[in-house]
């Protein structure tokens, strides 16, 4: 099992910029890919960005691409999304997400384990 623990959320002004943490434990041997995905109110969980274990390879959406970046921690086990240049539509709760196999996959349904979730809010 893996618990995944995020924190780094809160309320920004738009262009402003925000470092999400993503903390795991457990069995973090089942960490091969870790990723970030976020819902806005009333839309489906979407996928942010994904690493994989090196940090050798990573993924994101076409609406974060320039402005985040995902990276991890190896030795903390640790991964963090730098957001930049906010907007108001990244408002959303952001969820760190984790999977074993080595496979990077944008779909929800590809993750066993997720975290419970951190607010960002963007206002203009």
């Amino acid at each position: 099992q893996v618990h995944l623990v995020e924190s780094g959320g809160g309320l920004v002004q738009a262009g402003g910029s925000l470092r999400l943490s993503c903390a795991a434990s457990g069995r973090t041997s089942s960490t091969s890919v870790m990723g970030w995905f976020r819902q806005a109110p009333g839309k489906e969980r979407e996928f942010v960005a994904a690493i994989n274990r090196s940090g050798s390879s990573t993924y994101y959406a076409d609406s974060v691409k320039g402005r985040f970046a995902i990276s991890r921690d190896n030795a903390a086990n640790t991964v963090y999304l730098q957001m930049n240049g906010l907007k108001s539509e990244d408002t959303a709760v952001y969820y760190c997400a984790a999977k074993s196999s080595t496979i990077m996959l944008i779909v929800t349904s590809g993750y066993a384990y997720w975290g419970q979730g951190t607010q960002v809010t963007v206002f203009s």
